[in-house]
């Protein structure tokens, strides 16, 4: 009876300030009032007619109301409503609890405009009554204030409202985008991008694409680059790198990473200081048009320091004769068997057409500025964004290749001083850096843990893009400060998402497994306090192949066998 009188009075009070969005809404903006509060929840009482029809402004999960405490007003989210009675009653009004969380306050100062501000300065009084909120309080709520705001789609709960996100922070502290299969988490990358590249003209994207999605996203700011049209000679790659390829993943034997290291190293005297043999051999072949090193100036690009791992060129023939030579040794430094089985490993690489991108022109190319140029967009010629496709590389090489493209972007945007700001997009990026650190490849997590933990002091940015966080190694996670969680409807990824959720607004996350195709939870750097959006609707032609439907058209040709296996073999 106590909870009826309250309503009622909170029906047909007179102290309640009309706030009408139009001339059609009700004056009476009056839901319920508070009958308990504690230090980050509030329960509402109010009352709802027996054969009310539901509308607009009806009682529902997940929308926003607030809390008139005089000059402030408390604006809370609905998580949670339950009838007082187990039994509802038909004919006449029926009592509700309605658990609201609470997110912040919007402050009226005489003489100020009104401001949102996270955390709860004036908690409510029992009896305080709970209203609608007010479009311009829901449109403050989300506003960046000072901050430059890009609109990226709208609010879920009102369509007029842009939602907004801050480009610069959102890059510069990392951000990830998650979400379950088929909930549109493609095409949200890719307009997010757009944005991206619209607001930072320096950006400079590379795309790590394991399924060839991006290849039509971009029709007019990307270039796509394919196992044909790749060069990364096998002199970019690092020891680490260039073994995983050698012996297709599997662990290596101490003497046999010991053993390619003495090859490639002899390789490289080879090739900057030849004998009079190799010269006089090279002179009538075209194969590498080396420099010799007779104290002149190096060539651009080439380092000053002679490490290991520098990315100077050596020539595939000159570690054949390395090894030939070691098994002629008479006192034998390593086992014949291992030097026979590199050898063999390494000729069936350089003649596997499927790794062509790494042998068949790399004795054309004698330092990496052309390669940089080309995945890196320097200049871009108003393409700044690479979709680079990982599916039609031999999945052998395909951590390498990351490992490769993930330290060149970082020691690019070193290079640069800042000139050019690079944003490494990884998609599926559990497969680079699980959660198990025994699984994945080492140098990948590597290149990748260095970006999220030191790039954005020099302008190197990582997106991260997954559909299994929970395999998601959890610092790469930590690194990204703002994040959009699609619909996910696994417990553990859930979980996930709510422990690094750092505001009030927890109870957001209980959402993630009912929200609709194209909307996000959005929290962190990027955004001014966490919001339900949805999504923009780019046009046919900008999504991603799969996000478009990109199928066989009815009357092209469909390709012949011999295409199909020629194709599967690398031909």
């Amino acid at each position: 009876m106590s909870v009826q009188l309250a309503v009622k009075t909170v029906q047909f009070g007179t102290d309640v300030v009309a706030d009408r969005r139009d001339a059609n809404q009700p004056p009476d903006r009056a839901l319920g009032r508070v009958v308990s509060c504690d230090g980050s929840r509030a329960t509402i009482a109010s009352m709802v007619s027996g054969d009310s029809a539901v509308g607009p402004d009806s009682w529902t999960i997940g929308k926003m109301i607030s809390i008139s405490l005089g000059h402030t007003r408390t604006v809370g989210l609905v998580y949670e409503m339950s009838a007082v009675k187990t039994v509802w009653d038909e004919t006449s009004d029926n009592a509700i609890h309605v658990q609201v969380e609470l997110l912040g306050e919007v402050s009226d100062i005489d003489g100020e405009a009104p401001r949102f501000q996270s955390g709860i300065s004036s908690y409510p009084p029992i009896g305080a009554i709970a209203h609608r909120i007010r479009a311009g309080d829901l449109a403050l709520v989300h506003d960046l204030g000072t901050r430059s705001g890009v609109p990226i789609g709208h609010l879920t709960q009102d369509s007029s409202i842009p939602a907004t996100v801050c480009i610069e922070d959102m890059l510069s502290r990392h951000f990830a985008v998650l979400g379950t299969t088929g909930v549109g988490k493609s095409s949200a990358v890719a307009l997010l991008l757009r944005k991206a590249v619209a607001a930072r003209p320096r950006l400079r994207v590379l795309i790590l694409d394991p399924h060839n999605e991006y290849a039509h996203a971009f029709p007019d700011k990307a270039l796509t680059i394919d196992s044909e049209g790749l060069d990364l000679p096998f002199w970019m790659f690092r020891l680490e790198e260039l073994g995983d390829v050698v012996f297709r993943g599997r662990p290596q034997l101490d003497e046999e990473g010991d053993i390619l290291r003495e090859v490639i190293a002899t390789a490289r005297e080879r090739y900057r200081a030849p004998s009079p043999l190799d010269i006089a051999r090279d002179l009538g072949t075209s194969l590498l048009k080396r420099p010799l090193d007779m104290g002149g100036p190096r060539d651009p690009g080439e380092p000053t320091g002679n490490t290991f791992d520098s990315p100077t060129p050596y020539r595939m023939k000159d570690a054949f004769a390395v090894i030939d030579e070691l098994i002629g040794l008479h006192e034998l430094r390593w086992p014949r068997a291992s030097l026979r089985s590199l050898r063999v490993r390494l000729e069936a690489l350089h003649k596997d057409p499927r790794y062509r991108f790494m042998f068949a022109r790399a004795n054309m190319i004698e330092t990496m500025a052309p390669i940089v140029s080309q995945i890196f967009r320097v200049p871009h010629y108003g393409r700044p964004i690479t979709a680079f496709q990982l599916a039609g590389l031999p999945s052998e090489v395909v951590n390498a290749v990351a490992s490769v493209l993930s330290r060149l972007a970082f020691d690019l945007a070193v290079a640069s001083h800042g000139a050019y700001e690079v944003l490494v997009l990884c998609e599926e990026a559990h497969r680079y850096v699980p959660s198990d650190p025994t699984l994945g490849f080492a140098p990948t997590r590597q290149a990748i843990a260095r970006i999220a933990k030191e790039g954005r002091k020099y302008g190197c940015y990582l997106g991260v893009v997954t559909q299994r966080p929970g395999e998601l190694d959890p610092t790469i996670l930590s690194q990204c400060s703002t994040i959009f969680a699609m619909r996910l409807s696994n417990e553990r990824d859930q979980q996930i998402i709510r422990s690094a959720i750092s505001d009030a607004s927890a109870s957001t996350i209980n959402f993630l497994s009912s929200i609709g195709n194209r909307e996000a939870i959005a929290f962190g750097e990027g955004v001014a306090t966490t919001m339900r959006l949805r999504f923009a609707q780019l046009d046919k032609h900008e999504l991603p192949t799969m996000a478009g439907g990109h199928v066989l058209g009815a009357d092209a040709r469909e390709p012949s066998l011999d295409d199909m296996v020629r194709r599967m073999r690398g031909g």
